[in-house]
């Protein structure tokens, strides 16, 4: 069983990913700000991490290259999911380390393609 992290400061989208992905079977943890995120990477080493951009704290931005940089985190796969829809933005985020990036709003079923992806 693997091991999924969703981060998104906004409850009802964290909620919409947490439902889609359920029926997955995996464990799901969640964090609603970037410092949390980062320290729930760092001690549960999920098995990719689904991740927001727009974060208190410390942005999605910023925790994807944080994370990629570390030797004992850099192989975790983390998709950038945000309203930040323009084709910059997606550049900047795969620029900072993300292997995939999903503008919002999305299908449920884009999610669960793209994570199951990442789990294969």
């Amino acid at each position: 069983m693997a091991k999924i992290l969703i981060v998104d400061d906004v409850y009802s989208e964290l909620q919409l990913m947490q439902n889609a992905l359920a029926p997955l079977g995996h464990d799901i943890i969640t964090a609603m700000d970037g410092l949390e995120a980062e320290k729930k990477i760092i001690d549960e080493k999920p098995d990719v991490v689904v991740l927001d951009v727009l974060l208190p704290q410390k942005n999605g931005f910023q925790i994807c290259r944080d994370i990629k940089n570390k030797e004992e985190t850099k192989n975790i796969p983390i998709i950038l999911v945000s309203s930040k829809n323009q084709d910059s933005d997606k550049f900047w985020g795969k620029k900072q380390g993300a292997d995939e990036y999903l503008a919002k709003p999305f299908k449920p079923q884009e999610l669960i393609e793209v994570v199951v992806k990442f789990l294969e």
